[in-house]
Formats: C-alpha cells, structure tokens, sequence
C-alpha cells in the first residue's frame, strides 16, 4: 500500500494529469470534513489549502467543516478545566463551550483561511451562529444502569446535534468565488451555545447543499474487512451486514453512519479516507480504485 501511494502521491503533484478528472466536477459542490492528525501537521494543512484551492481554481465549490478535539484538550489541560467524555463525546460544561467556540472559532478556523489564502485562494470563517445557517438541539443519551438495568438519561452539557440548516449564507459564499470554513458550534433552540461533533454538522450540511461528494477526513484509511484490507464502496445493506457481523465496530460506526446518512439525503457519494495521506481528495477522484471507502445509498 505504500509503494501504490507514492506512486499516486507523484501522479497528484502532476497537474497536467489532474486538471482533467477535477473539470469533470466543474460547478458541484465538495463538502470536506477536515480534522484529526493531518490539521495538527504544519506540512499537511499547508498542502490541505493547495489542493482545495486548487480545486476551486478549476471549477469545484469546496466547502470545509473543520474539528478540533485535541485542540480544545489542550486549551481546557491548560485553563485547568477537566474533560470527561462519556461514549465518546465530551461532557460540555459552560466553561468548556466557552473554550470550544474560542478554540474552533478563533484560532483553529483563522489557522484555515489564512493557510488558504496563502496558497492563492479566497476564504471566509464561519460558524453555525453566522446568519442562522445552523440551529442545535441538545444531545440526549441513555446508558442502562448496571444494577437495576433501568436506562437513565445522561446529561453531556453543551453538546448538540444540528436541528435546522439555513444553506443561503454558504450559497452567497460559493456564488462569490469564496470558500465558506465552518466551525461546527451553533446556537440551541433554547438560547444557549452547543459543541456539534464535526461529522456530524459536516455531513448534515452536505445533505442540505445536495453535494455531489462528501470527503470525511479522518485518520484512518477507510472501512476495513477483517483481514486489514480496504473495502472501496459500500451501500446501506453492506453496512447493516458488517456492523452485524463486528466488522464496522466502535468509532467507525459514527462515521459510516454520518456518510450513509448524508448519502439518504441527496449526496452523490460520501467518503470516509485517511487525511495523513498526501492529496488524499485529489487521490480518490482522480484514480479509478479511489484510496478511501465511498459509501452510497
């Protein structure tokens, strides 16, 4: 697998040989989750913001929704504010979506837009507060009691789910030749400020825009079966027989069932693909296997 992303890695530095896949997609919309190791690599997010510009040079209207966990870790690890995560989502005091929409708000989304605008294109920060483009309600979970076995409601703060998404602010942004970066927190319907996990807006945000391809970066390669390799397209009824079976477990299941969900609403194909991978979006469009897993209704 190495030896095969070298050789891609030199195809994608290849412009001449790009330019033709990427028109093909000229005037569609890419809705990109960019997080995880590869926004934390100085070298990796400076050849992130070429690759969308590039993109958008030839047509495409890339649109990003960025994360920040480690970020906002580290901010909260040095405010002396403890973090508890239940599940795998962070308990969301007041304090810490203070320090989150400081975090993903402020430096994290600035980070992006100056690192596009330095490779040659146009970009704006945005968050879902921005002209009411997104709405949250709370997250609500339940966790059955190990002794009574009687579920109880857990309460996680601040963490919220899109409810509504008003697209017209990210159309005016695409209409002017401008590349909208979405931090992903939003005002509740009760009036308080909420935490959305990153896929999660990402691909609701992709559904509403009826984007022709989802991208969810991540840090791994893709789905895997349970022989380490990568499995390059699935639709609904694979995925319900692979969660079934325990090949799609634990953190994967969110992400798949962020990308079939976008997929449901409108999205042409989504795709869950490694982030640390040089050119990792133009590697999956413009190669005929493609280097991550594309999930279709």
């Amino acid at each position: 697998m190495e030896q095969d992303h070298s050789v891609l890695q030199r195809k994608a530095s290849t412009l001449v040989e790009a330019l033709p896949y990427l028109k093909k997609y000229a005037g569609e919309i890419f809705v990109v989750k960019y997080g995880g190791h590869a926004m934390g690599d100085e070298a990796l997010a400076h050849q992130f913001a070429e690759d969308i510009t590039l993109l958008q040079q030839v047509g495409i209207n890339p649109v990003i929704v960025h994360g920040g966990g480690p970020q906002i870790g580290a901010m909260l690890k040095r405010l002396n504010i403890d973090s508890e995560f239940i599940d795998g989502l962070r308990v969301t005091s007041k304090a810490t979506v203070e320090v989150a929409e400081m975090v993903l708000c402020g430096s994290i989304n600035k980070s992006i837009v100056a690192d596009i605008q330095a490779a040659g294109g146009r970009a704006i920060g945005l968050s879902g507060k921005d002209s009411g483009m997104v709405s949250a309600r709370k997250v609500e979970r339940t966790k059955a009691d190990p002794d009574s076995n009687i579920e109880q409601v857990i309460d996680l703060g601040f963490v919220g789910e899109p409810a509504t998404i008003d697209i017209k602010i990210i159309q005016q942004c695409i209409k002017s030749g401008v590349i909208p970066v979405i931090a992903p927190i939003a005002p509740g319907i009760d009036g308080g400020t909420y935490n959305i996990n990153a896929d999660t807006m990402a691909g609701a945000i992709a559904g509403a825009l009826q984007a022709r391809r989802f991208f969810l970066l991540t840090d791994v390669p893709g789905v895997m079966n349970k022989d380490k390799d990568l499995l390059t397209e699935l639709d609904a009824n694979e995925i319900a027989a692979l969660k079934a079976d325990g090949t799609i477990s634990g953190g994967m299941i969110p992400k798949v069932d962020t990308c079939l969900m976008a997929a449901e609403e409108g999205v042409k194909g989504a795709v869950i693909l490694d982030g640390r991978v040089t050119h990792a979006i133009l590697l999956e469009i413009f190669t005929e296997r493609g280097v991550g897993t594309l999930i279709r209704a």
